[in-house]
């Protein structure tokens, strides 16, 4: 019993790290898309 309750505990602790890998992801892809140079040409006229 106490095997599956530490399986069971590290498969949840994998989805957290897992989910908090993606959202760091996220919020690094907004902030690079935020903060890049806009190509010449490509602007409102």
């Amino acid at each position: 019993m106490k095997k599956l309750i530490l399986v069971a505990l590290a498969a949840v602790a994998g989805l957290l790290v897992y989910r908090q890998i993606q959202a760091d992801r996220a919020e690094q892809d907004l902030w690079t898309e935020a903060t890049d140079a806009v190509p010449a040409g490509t602007g409102t006229r």
